[in-house]
């Protein structure tokens, strides 16, 4: 599409030209030839490496699009529970889990972000902040998304 653009200018460039020498040839050209040639063929000259420098600067500079066809292998790693989930108390106990804080925890796995956990257990967002902040130091995590992963791997969350 760029490239018409160029073909278009250089079509119009053409046709000026052609007027042009039309233009002098009725006004008896020879004389002007004559006595300026070599500034006629330079303008020629100069005006070819125009349109050629803006023909190669178009060709150049437009973007190439490559793309790449990758094949992933696809795992399901993902164990399938044999029964229902049975919450793992003894671990529970032995992190020092609270149930408020469980209770951020399963929020947290369901994706609800800080406002809306505070919007459904009606605390201020600072609290279920600092119930985060205490339920990723029982675990050793520093994200939420370690803190599910941890809590499903340790029996804590259900898958």
């Amino acid at each position: 599409m760029v490239l018409k653009g160029a073909y278009r200018d250089v079509l119009i460039y053409g046709l000026s030209g052609g007027l042009l020498i039309g233009a002098l040839r009725f006004v008896e050209y020879r004389f002007l030839v004559i006595e300026h040639s070599f500034e006629i063929y330079g303008a020629i000259i100069a005006a070819l490496f125009a349109a050629v420098g803006i023909w190669l600067g178009l060709t150049i500079t437009k973007e190439k699009i490559v793309v790449k066809q990758v094949e992933v292998p696809f795992e399901v790693r993902v164990p399938v529970p044999a029964g229902p989930f049975v919450l793992n108390a003894a671990k529970v106990e032995e992190l020092g889990l609270t149930p408020r804080e469980l209770e951020i925890l399963s929020l947290i796995a369901e994706g609800l972000s800080t406002k809306q956990m505070a919007e459904r257990i009606f605390v201020s967002e600072n609290t279920v902040k600092t119930h985060c902040s205490r339920v990723f130091d029982k675990l050793g995590v520093n994200r939420r998304t370690q803190a599910v992963q941890v809590g499903k791997q340790l029996g804590i969350l259900g898958t």
